[in-house]
């Protein structure tokens, strides 16, 4: 049977934590310096396209094309911090992690802000440097404690290690500092089906698709695990809501026999 083309699959759940988690928000914005004159006419006009083209492209989960959006943007001005975190995101997205933690270290070195030691320790999960990722992530947790990311990614590398008490009391904390966090309760979920508690697991991610705003990623996750709840039912009427039919087809077919398997 082939796996679905969309999610992730069973039992490969360590992936969809470290995916699903890190996808959903961004929280960097663009800034960009003074010009002036013909040049900076031009610049008016190319930056915004750019930031549209990245933002478009990562509606559509093509993040090799909003990585090299924001490369462009990035070379106009090599200075940016919030860029660089856009570019390293974009490109840990697109599965060159080590890219990502080239051009993360420096500026973590330079400017040790938690964002950048966020980001820094998120490409570190990516590329399965567990201890560098939770090196950071820490050092991130220590200079801002009311970061609720910093926890959440936390949890993310305590999952990677089948810590997932640990995990668990994670992303409780970070759920504490942002309630109702749908990208914790994603993550939180995902955590509990690793630890076999899938009727746990359906709760929480059904919580984190009801939030305003839930993505895409968070329903078709919920749909593997319905389907891992042996709900074909509930995990098709989840899959039919975000997949366009020739994905949904495969997906459907593997929801079913997820469902008879398990």
């Amino acid at each position: 049977m082939q796996q679905p083309s969309f999610v992730f699959t069973w039992p490969n759940l360590r992936g969809v934590v470290a995916g699903a988690g890190l996808v959903i928000l961004c929280g960097c914005t663009a800034t960009t310096g003074e010009v002036s004159g013909q040049d900076g006419k031009l610049q008016s006009i190319i930056e915004p396209s750019l930031l549209a083209a990245a933002a478009a492209a990562e509606s559509r989960y093509d993040y090799e094309t909003a990585a090299n959006s924001y490369r462009s943007l990035l070379q106009r001005h090599p200075d940016d911090g919030a860029m660089t975190l856009r570019l390293a995101q974009a490109l840990r997205y697109s599965g060159k992690a080590d890219q990502a933690i080239a051009l993360l270290t420096p500026l973590a070195a330079e400017r040790p802000e938690p964002a950048a030691l966020i980001q820094l320790g998120k490409a570190h999960l990516a590329a399965d440097h567990l201890d560098l990722a939770l090196r950071y992530l820490d050092q991130a947790r220590e200079l801002a404690p009311g970061d609720w990311e910093a926890h959440s990614a936390i949890g993310v590398a305590y999952d990677y290690q089948g810590k997932f008490d640990k995990a668990e009391a994670a992303y409780r904390e970070a759920l504490r500092l942002s309630p109702d966090n749908p990208t914790v309760l994603n993550n939180l979920g995902l955590s509990q089906a690793q630890a076999g508690n899938l009727a746990a697991a359906v709760e929480t991610l059904r919580k984190a698709a009801n939030q305003p705003q839930s993505p895409a990623q968070i329903r078709q996750n919920l749909a593997l695990v319905l389907a891992l709840s042996g709900d074909a039912e509930g995990a098709e009427r989840f899959a039919r809501m975000d997949l366009p039919p020739a994905i949904l087809r495969d997906n459907v077919a593997y929801y079913r026999s997820l469902a008879d398997r398990y």
